[in-house]
């Protein structure tokens, strides 16, 4: 009983799946949004952010402590 019903199915999707590579092989492809501007956009996005980064690093006067090692130095204990 499962097999038959299982054959059909999957004659059903296979025929669909058809139709879909027929109506898509009609159908012109014409250049969309991210065709024409993705790989522009992508360059914009990583210059800005490279540019950003490039600021903050040199002009900001943020000093970056790496590690600590060498630079803390323990308080004094105090008993009360």
């Amino acid at each position: 009983m499962l097999f038959p019903l299982a054959r059909s199915a999957l004659g059903l999707t296979a025929r669909g799946i058809q139709r879909t590579v027929a109506r898509k092989a009609h159908h012109k492809h014409g250049p969309d949004f991210h065709d024409q501007y993705g790989n522009i956009i992508l360059l914009s996005g990583t210059v800005f952010c490279v540019s950003v980064w490039t600021y903050v690093v040199t002009q900001t006067g943020i000093e970056w402590n790496l590690s600590p090692v060498g630079r803390v130095t323990p308080k004094e204990w105090r008993e009360e």
